[in-house]
């Protein structure tokens, strides 16, 4: 979601949307590594395919939803809703 996508949402989309993202970055960097270690184990063995794509696309959503977590908070508070 990008920060345009942002500002057009209402108050009542925006809070919904900020709660329901859950932010905990230390299960996110355990399956960061947990993907990354499965790319690694496939390149190893030569089973690299369509398969190691699924990892990938993961590990960009884990990546992701910080930065689409701040663009709602600093929405929030620059339309000066409470949470």
């Amino acid at each position: 979601m990008a920060k345009t996508n942002v500002t057009h949402l209402s108050d009542d989309e925006l809070i919904h949307e900020f709660k329901s993202i859950t932010v905990s970055p230390l299960t996110d960097a355990f399956l960061i590594g947990f993907l990354i270690g499965i790319i690694i184990f496939s390149v190893i063995y030569n089973t690299v395919g369509f398969l190691t794509l699924i990892p990938l696309y993961l590990i960009y959503l884990f990546l992701k939803k910080p930065k689409r977590y701040k663009a709602l908070k600093d929405e929030i508070s620059r339309r000066k809703l409470s949470t």
